[in-house]
């Protein structure tokens, strides 16, 4: 078949357009560029900028397919970095990865590979996609340590159905790698790609600050009725959970976060609440039209939280009471099934 595979100049990509190659299929390498922050773009852990689109190239030429760069600067600004300051602006905190699944590799991307007459587009994200009596299902990675499928969950059924994900059954990302040595790429030993792949200096506070510098003016940290007990410098340096960065109220963690007056709100460890709601949901399979029972990710690295979920009310009942951040994606499975998810709405 014709595949477009979706090259962000690491080794995972990589390997997965030597794979789809090697299988025969006739491949076309694509690449978006996605920023240019200066420092950013020859930064190691960044990608899809500066060093890592002559990477994406060079694994090209050394393939022998075929490798095009599409500018989606004005795209990824809208749709992920301008996302990301107004969430944090607005109390919540932000998933850009997902965004930028949802909205360039399996949005803009996905369309130009149909544009391009490809019957696949290939990615090296690690999840496994099995085909059930119903289509297409998305499933947890073979390696649980690498598992991507919470930044996935937003991929529809139709997305979904059209896209392969070759390194999902990989045991380890030391396969991987000696796969890249097998076919002699020269991305085999290049470091991975951080999760913030646009922030300078893993500086994000700084992004925030030039976008919306409301929220990274300072403000009062206080407990649940409302005493002050400190101060902060923005809002956007903190998130739901967090227990750092507290002053006097060391020891206690952020319970909420109150955009209006730019106020960080603390509580004992162990606060959190049995109901989560959530908002933006998408579903793998067909909406269940009565409660049912599953497991729920409210993080992308815990461990799935048994609960009851109700699709018509966007709840989800957990058997215990969680502290969920706003804007965080939750995520929920039944076994290594991804059944849908939304995000965690204020």
């Amino acid at each position: 078949m014709r595949i477009v595979v979706a090259m962000s100049g690491g080794v995972d990509s990589s390997v997965v357009a030597g794979l789809m190659h090697e299988a025969g299929h006739e491949v076309i390498g694509v690449t978006l560029q996605l920023y240019d922050h200066g420092a950013a773009s020859g930064r190691k852990g960044a990608c899809c900028a500066g060093q890592d689109i002559h990477d994406a190239s060079n694994v090209a030429d050394r393939l022998g397919i075929a490798h095009y760069v599409i500018d989606a600067e004005a795209a990824f600004r809208a749709a992920v970095i301008g996302d990301f300051a107004d969430s944090y602006a607005a109390g919540t905190t932000p998933v850009p990865c997902v965004r930028c699944n949802q909205h360039l590799k399996f949005g803009d991307l996905l369309i130009l590979a149909r544009d391009l007459g490809a019957e696949a587009l290939a990615t090296g994200h690690y999840v496994r996609r099995e085909q059930g009596p119903e289509g297409a299902e998305l499933h947890t990675a073979a390696d649980a340590a690498r598992d991507q499928s919470w930044f996935l969950f937003a991929t529809t059924r139709d997305q979904l159905d059209y896209a392969r994900f070759p390194l999902g059954a990989m045991p380890d990302k030391a396969a991987v790698r000696a796969e890249a040595a097998r076919m002699g790429l020269p991305v085999a030993e290049k470091a991975d790609s951080q999760d913030i792949c646009f922030v300078p200096a893993g500086s994000y506070a700084d992004i925030v600050g030039r976008l919306r510098p409301e929220a990274t003016a300072p403000g009062e940290i206080v407990d649940a009725a409302g005493t002050v007990l400190g101060t902060h410098q923005g809002i956007a340096r903190y998130t739901v959970g967090q227990g750092k960065r507290l002053g006097a109220a060391s020891g206690q963690v952020v319970t909420r976060i109150d955009p209006a007056r730019r106020r960080i709100v603390v509580g004992p460890r162990g606060t959190g609440a049995r109901m989560v709601r959530f908002t933006e949901p998408n579903w793998l399979i067909d909406r269940p039209e009565t409660p049912f029972r599953a497991t729920v990710k409210l993080r992308a690295r815990e461990t799935p939280h048994p609960a009851t979920i109700d699709a018509a009310a966007g709840t989800v009942t957990l058997d215990e009471p969680v502290l969920a951040a706003p804007g965080q994606a939750c995520v929920i499975y039944r076994d290594s099934r991804v059944l849908g998810g939304g995000f965690i709405a204020a």
